[in-house]
């Protein structure tokens, strides 16, 4: 599966074909990583939005979901960033 970076780099005529194998293998690492972390907050975040609204606190579910979305956000910003610095090494 290919990230956002690699999609966005063969639309442009570039392409990871300059990665080295380690390279690559870091860039694998810090995908699964970051995929961890984005599952993790999801599930924890779902089970707090899940409890409000079984409790009828409308407001406080919609704050989580806008919690989920903005971390998950945030995430996905770091490891564009980490993936961007390994791509910059060549």
């Amino acid at each position: 599966m290919k990230s956002s970076y690699e999609l966005a780099m063969e639309r442009m005529g570039g392409g990871d074909s300059s990665l080295t194998d380690g390279q690559k293998k870091e860039i694998a690492t810090i995908e699964a990583k970051y995929k961890a972390k984005i599952a993790e907050k999801k599930i924890f975040l779902e089970k707090s939005i899940s409890d409000a609204l079984a409790q009828g606190k409308e407001e406080e579910a919609g704050m989580v979901r806008k919690q989920v979305s903005d971390e998950i956000s945030s995430l996905e910003a770091k490891a564009e960033r980490e993936k961007e610095n390994i791509h910059e090494q060549k």
